[in-house]
């Protein structure tokens, strides 16, 4: 038998592993409501990433199978090649849209040099039975949602190969944490391994290959989109490359196949203007003889080039930017939206909106994303869609699930901000729109489910007026907020509605404004994923920036640009030019200090000048377990891919479902100071959480970078940027982010950032000759900087910054916020 195999050191997970697809199955249980109201603390989770609220179907689900051994069931043979790439644990995480159970099986080999008693850690969240050499050794059926539980057997091991097979299963809820993690914690001198079909020394080329592999740009845009490797292949291969969008993309390109020889040094996927935009996964499939594994690596797609400059006039951008939602959106209720709002009501537009239908009729999570447009297209354009056409989705509207008090058999997500606002919007303008006609759940009028959705909203609006937004700041959900707004704007009957969305609408992008660099928000935020942090030119936010301030790009996934651009054509929105705010250009600086969050739980401070900008959250949650925040975010020059932020994965994988994941979130929430241009981030992380905290650096990107020992420099532009470690830095040179990740080795660790020009400093090497040496002191739980422009900069352990006579207290932050003009260099 050939086999792949690596060394298992005592204390060391199992990371080879042979698995099985995941099976799934929907777990239906009587439909039913469910109790609670929308949730503004649901992420600030106290017990690890545990997130409380439970559906009816976790309650059926545990009745049945917690705390018994696990329904062992048929699933397919375990198949496919699981090499991990660092990560502890065989992760076979996703995101499923309705409750599903899920099962998998695993396998691989524990070679031990002689025979005697060893101990394993099983752990995972759902549950699981463990065998060794055919024998059940241990089994868990905690089945707490996304919640870790761990186990410890003690085995004999026979001399030689041992077989280990584990089946494990849950009950999947949306985002669902899927995986066992084995180690292997006392036993004798052992390897493990996995059988192979071909030669070992090809599987071990392939595995070189995947460990190496890299795209040498963040942002593809105008130029051909290359996998690399920093040497030849070694085998000859096939590559097979499925390229995606994050989860809750539904639109699917064929696969791109090339052939490739031993002497093989990249993987041409050619112009990137032939791809979709927005950041992509492209999942690679390298396959020698009748072994095959895989790798997923990130890039951003950008058509920013041939989109070129902005239109001059408003009206004109408005008109760009419907026809570019037309055009070149995802196939959805949005896309749809923008086509009928141009006159097209056609074949395609209808096809967009039939595909909708199905996943809207089964209450899928998100699918009020779906069915706020969707609604708009019926009550706006009806004769372009047609008669039958209409009462196809009038049926679609009766049958939905508009809140929890409804009964249903669903995983949707009622607790967070965006997702209540979208859910009372619908309700509110689907009763509207069928004012006489019964709904089906909850045997309500449309005219009574109106009014139920209209006093919703009030009370939506009272809680939105008074702290804005629960995810705070946060660049992915501020269109999905603008969605809700901007149907209620141009559809409500209320009048008192429209005057509070249009209000609401101006408030959101003054706030992006404020927190925006060149156009191009910059700042700490409440929720973040890698593909909305990574995400620069193609995020909605550029191309809402793009529409109203003339700077930025479209990707292909939108929510609320169409909608605001009806707004202001047809619905007599009326906004402030912000552009000068958004995009400063002269030579004063801007400082924003401002809370979100009920009871102000997000103290956010921002500073910005024409050539820079960072924003960070103030005295947040120091030393808890984080969720997806990100708390600290800076830009330099005029390129929206010239970014930094600095964070404690979560996961050790990449391009992961954690909640925080390996970009997306701190698994343990640093102390976070900033005083204008200088920042201090301080992490102290515990066990398990992974042993290094890392920056997002793209090296590649800037006018100029250099790493040595425990400071970076770069320049963009006119900006500069240095970064000082409590230790030595290491530049990440293989895999999904060579070239563009800095890590600091241990979970406790500081960071320092900052910021300068070459209109304060000079060039680059008087730039660093003033500020790389900079580094914190501690004195009594303050930590202090000695800046050369600022003099000492005091961080104090209550929040508090004091600084050029200024003193900066988080306590007095409040949402109103206050924005000041200070000068670019000291005061």
């Amino acid at each position: 038998m050939t086999i792949l195999a690596r060394t298992l050191d005592i204390g060391e997970p199992i990371t080879l592993w042979r698995h099985s697809a995941v099976s799934a199955e929907l777990f239906d249980v009587p439909e039913r409501p469910m109790e609670g109201e929308m949730d503004p603390f649901f992420f600030l989770t106290r017990e690890k990433n545990f997130i409380p609220h439970e559906y009816p179907c976790r309650t059926d689900f545990a009745q049945i199978y917690r705390d018994k051994r696990p329904d062992e069931r048929a699933t397919g043979e375990p198949d496919t090649v699981w090499l991990g790439f660092g990560s502890p644990r065989l992760d076979l995480s996703g995101f499923w849209f309705r409750a599903t159970r899920i099962a998998a099986r695993a396998e691989t080999l524990i070679r031990a040099e002689a025979a005697g008693p060893s101990r394993l850690r099983l752990a995972t969240c759902g549950g699981a039975i463990l065998t060794v050499n055919g024998r059940e050794v241990l089994w868990t059926g905690h089945y707490r949602r996304n919640f870790e539980n761990a186990i410890e057997v003690e085995i004999e091991l026979e001399a030689g190969e041992n077989r280990v097979e584990v089946f494990f299963d849950d009950l999947a809820e949306r985002d669902t944490r899927f995986y066992v993690q084995l180690d292997y914690l006392a036993g004798p001198a052992a390897d493990q391994a996995i059988p192979v079909d071909c030669p070992s020394e090809d599987a071990a080329a392939i595995e070189a290959a995947l460990e190496a592999f890299h795209f040498p740009h963040a942002t593809h845009d105008g130029i051909d989109v290359r996998l690399v490797l920093p040497h030849p292949l070694g085998v000859a291969a096939q590559a097979e490359i499925a390229v995606e969008g994050d989860f809750m993309s539904h639109d699917v390109m064929a696969p791109i196949r090339r052939a490739l020889s031993p002497d093989s040094t990249e993987i041409d996927l050619g112009p990137a203007d032939n791809l979709p935009a927005d950041f992509r996964h492209f999942v690679l499939r390298l396959s020698s003889g009748g072994f095959t594994a895989s790798r997923v690596f990130g890039t951003e797609i950008s058509h920013a080039g041939k989109q070129g400059t902005a239109p001059e006039s408003e009206a004109a951008r408005i008109a760009e930017a419907l026809s570019a939602v037309a055009e070149g959106g995802e196939a959805d209720t949005v896309r749809a939206l923008a086509r009928l709002a141009l006159g097209d009501g056609g074949e395609e537009t209808r096809a967009m909106i039939a595909a909708a239908l199905e996943r809207i009729d089964a209450c899928w999570d998100c699918a009020d994303f779906a069915l706020v447009p969707l609604i708009w297209c019926r009550t706006r354009w009806p004769e372009l869609l047609g008669e039958e056409f209409c009462a196809r989705i009038d049926r679609t509207i009766l049958g939905y699930r508009y809140w929890m008090d409804e009964p249903g058999n669903d995983v949707q997500w009622y607790f967070s901000e965006n997702h209540a606002l979208l859910f009372h919007t619908a309700a509110h303008l689907g009763g509207a729109l069928l004012p006489d006609v019964v709904f089906a759940r909850s045997r309500r009028t449309g005219r009574e489910q109106s009014q139920v959705g209209r006093e919703r909203l009030e009370k939506w609006f009272d809680h939105f007026e008074a702290w804005e937004m629960a995810e705070f700041n946060s660049a992915p959900y501020f269109p999905i907020d603008l969605k809700g707004l901007t149907a209620l704007f141009a559809l409500s009957p209320d009048a008192r509605l429209r005057e509070r969305a249009g209000r609401g609408i101006a408030r959101l992008i003054e706030l992006v404004a404020n927190s925006s660099h060149q156009g191009v928000l910059t700042a700490a935020q409440g929720r973040s994923y890698e593909h909305t942090l990574r995400g620069t030119t193609t995020l909605e936010l550029s191309a809402i920036a793009r529409m109203l301030w003339g700077k930025g790009s479209y990707g292909t996934r939108f929510h609320a640009t169409p909608q605001l651009a009806l707004c202001l054509r047809d619905h007599g929105l009326e906004l402030p030019d912000l552009a000068d705010r958004a995009c400063l250009s002269d030579d004063e600086a801007q400082e924003w200090r401002f809370a979100q969050g009920e009871n102000c739980f997000a103290r956010l401070y921002h500073h910005k000048s024409a050539d820079h900008a960072m924003g960070s959250a103030m005295a947040y949650r120091w030393g808890e377990w984080g969720y997806q925040e990100t708390l600290i975010h800076l830009r330099l020059g005029t390129r929206p891919e010239t970014q930094i932020w600095i964070n404690h994965p979560g996961e050790i994988i990449h391009s992961g479902f954690g909640r925080p994941s390996y970009w997306g979130g701190s698994a343990s929430i640093p102390r976070v100071q900033q005083y204008r241009d200088l920042a201090i981030v301080m992490f102290d992380g515990v066990a398990p959480q992974p042993e290094f905290t890392h920056c997002w650096f793209p090296a590649r990107d800037f006018d100029m970078a250099s790493v040595s020992g425990d400071t970076a420099l770069a320049q963009s532009g006119r900006a500069q940027l240095v970064l000082r470690g409590s230790g030595a830095f290491e530049q990440v040179a293989d895999g999904p982010t060579a070239g563009y990740e800095l890590r600091l080795a241990g979970r406790k660790s500081w960071w320092l950032v900052r910021l300068g020009s070459d209109a304060l400093h000079g060039d680059g090497r008087g730039f660093s000759a003033r500020f790389s040496r900079l580094a914190p002191r501690e004195e009594s739980g303050r930590l202090i900087v000695e800046d050369p422009d600022y003099g000492a900069v005091v961080f104090h352990a209550d929040g508090v910054v004091e600084a050029e006579g200024r003193r900066i207290d988080p306590a007095d932050m409040t949402v109103s916020g206050t924005r000041e003009a200070l000068p670019r260099g000291p005061i």
